[in-house]
């Protein structure tokens, strides 16, 4: 849509995908899944909406500043941020290597923004800025979402109120800025931008709903994990559907972004399975030794009372040896 001559409405991308997930959301929660309880309060909702708010807006209106590949690309880096924060949040703990293989991701953001200074004429700094703070937000974003399922919300409950509140919040803005009727305008003399638009937000519903159904499965840094694995492919596309100027610094920035999430998502799985085998490990090595132990008190019991029989026999009544003793 960026690419439709006239189109300058970069935050309204975002008001469309926040109002279809709102309208695709209470569908389904009200027709399908029939959710009609609350479990987090109220107040656990306005930092999710300034976070989703400030995430979907700046990274949209940096598009007025930088190409769509440039802001994919740093839109990927919020994978060093959603470490830091779960770090502090949850108490996680990461290894040497996967804040290495971080710094690998810096270096191809790096190399990518120095390809698109040189090479896009509408490039700006003020995109990067933009794009950066809404990497910043979408940090605090999964984590914070994260909390809420801990709490026992359903993921339809987490999208659909945090969305509502950001239309509501989107709503006042875009109408104060004109933005709002100005699309409206601008739609009403383009039929492909409806259609765009449509697509938009009915691909934009699928796509969150899916990486909230993984937030809430395998947590916000395996989330982050695979929608930068969507990116890589988006971005791959963006290069053959929409020609644009090349450098081999696009190419090596990607791979260095690309390449390091790649190797994280290895990593974190082969550290899984080591810490399966280790607990399965200890779990053999308890359980034997544990039986062991009352299986040598049981033997030890039971040579006694054997050894007893053997040496002594059993003692005997006192009423038998009383008699015995009268008899005699």
């Amino acid at each position: 849509m960026m690419a439709i001559p006239g189109f300058k409405f970069g935050v309204m991308l975002a008001y469309m995908e926040v109002l279809g997930v709102t309208v695709c959301s209470y569908l389904e929660r009200k027709f399908i899944a029939q959710e009609t309880e609350r479990v987090a309060p109220f107040s656990a909702y306005p930092l999710l909406t300034a976070c989703l708010m400030a995430s979907s807006s700046l990274s949209n209106i940096a598009l007025n500043y930088i190409n769509y590949p440039t802001k994919v690309v740093f839109r990927s880096c919020k994978l060093i941020p959603t470490m830091i924060v779960a770090s502090f949040v949850h108490s996680k703990v990461f290894s040497t290597v996967e804040y290495l293989l971080a710094i690998c991701i810096s270096t191809g953001l790096v190399l990518f923004a120095a390809a698109d200074w040189n090479l896009a004429p509408s490039f700006h700094p003020v995109g990067l800025a933009f794009v950066s703070l809404s990497v910043c937000a979408d940090a605090v974003l999964p984590n914070a979402q994260e909390r809420l399922f801990r709490m026992g919300s359903s993921r339809l409950e987490v999208t659909f109120f945090t969305n509502i509140f950001t239309l509501i919040a989107m709503t006042v803005t875009t109408l104060l800025s004109g933005d709002l009727f100005g699309l409206i305008a601008f739609a009403k003399t383009n039929h492909t931008l409806c259609v765009y638009m449509t697509v938009y937000t009915f691909v934009a519903y699928v796509a969150i709903s899916t990486h909230m159904t993984v937030v809430k499965k395998f947590g916000g840094v395996a989330a982050v994990l695979v929608a930068t694995g969507r990116k890589g492919m988006t971005l791959v596309l963006s290069f053959i559907l929409f020609p644009k100027a090349f450098s081999w610094l696009y190419v090596a920035g990607a791979c260095l972004v690309l390449g390091g999430l790649l190797l994280s998502s290895l990593w974190k799985m082969q550290s899984k399975k080591h810490m399966v085998k280790r607990k399965t490990s200890q779990a053999e090595m308890s359980a034997p030794t544990k039986e062991g132990h009352w299986d040598l008190e049981d033997s030890t019991r039971q040579a006694s009372h054997d050894n007893g029989e053997m040496s002594h026999g059993p003692p005997p009544p006192l009423e038998s040896a009383w008699t015995h003793e009268h008899t005699r």
